[in-house]
Parts: C-alpha cells; structure tokens; sequence
C-alpha cells in the first residue's frame, strides 16, 4: 500500500486564540451546529475530550453522500493549538481509503488574524495515490468549517468576548 500525504492552508480573519477556543476545543460541541448551520446538525463527543474521545458529527442532508463524520482524537495540545484525529467513519473520499489522520495546526498571523494549516495523511486500499481532485475534496470538508466558523465569528463578535 502506498501511503500518501497534502498539505492546505487557510487564513482566517480571527484570532488564533478564538478560533482554537470556539471549534476546536471543549466547546465545539454547542459551537460546531450552530457556526456551520445547514451543513453539520450535530456533534457528539464520547469520552473527556482528551485523547481517544470519538466525535461524531452529523451532518446536513444538502451536504449530499456523506450523512456522518465520526473521527478519534490521537492527540491535542492546547498550548501550541494542534490536533491530531482519525477519521473512523464518513466523508465523500473514505470508501477509497484504508486509513486518515489530519492534524490542524492554528498559528497566530496578526493581532485578530491565524492561519489553520491542515496535514492529511491517507492509505488507500487500492495503493494509488489520491487525485487532485480527491484531495481537493478532502481539504475542501475541512477547510469549509474554519470558513463557516469565520464567518459566524465575524458576524457575532460579541458572543465570546
């Protein structure tokens, strides 16, 4: 099998800080369904939140195939804002892969800027490497809830003052 791995980043128009507190720390649970209406309705978390705790997230019909994301905290460090989690169940691609991690990584870019770096490393069943396309699919799950997230931020500022 061969092992693959991307890349992709995105710059957002909110703290590091902020943006680490509301969707990926303890409070995405509340945060998650309420920032990405219409494309996650739910999110569950079994365990304490530490590694090891499993996050389903259900999402929204109008997602289209995808009906659950369902991944495994490997590990988290809140001091340098980085996760690692692995995707058990769900997702546009996962039928073509035998395994994938992705970190996210939040670094501050400015006072109310940081940039979220996404690593992806995938197995595919079938040992090829994934297309551009896929992985563009891949990157697009993630990179669309930072932007969502973002985007209620910005719209809500007061919220978490």
């Amino acid at each position: 099998m061969v092992a693959g791995s991307f890349t992709e980043e995105c710059a957002v128009a909110v703290s590091a800080e902020l943006l680490w507190k509301v969707a990926f720390a303890s409070t995405k649970a509340v945060f998650l369904p309420k920032a990405c209406a219409g494309f996650i309705d739910s999110v569950d978390i079994e365990g304490g939140g530490g590694p090891g705790s499993i996050t389903t997230m259900k999402l929204n019909p109008a997602v289209g195939e995808a009906k659950v994301l369902k991944t495994r905290l490997l590990a988290k460090d809140g001091a340098a804002r980085t996760l690692r989690t692995e995707v058990l169940e769900g997702g546009k691609v996962s039928a073509q892969l035998k395994s994938q991690v992705a970190e996210v990584r939040v670094e501050p870019a400015g006072e109310d800027a940081c940039v979220a770096k996404f690593t992806i490393e995938y197995e595919r069943l079938d040992g090829a490497p994934l297309s551009p396309e896929d992985q563009a699919t891949v990157a697009q799950g993630y990179l669309g809830i930072v932007k969502k997230v973002e985007a209620y931020l910005l719209a809500h500022p007061e919220e978490f003052v």
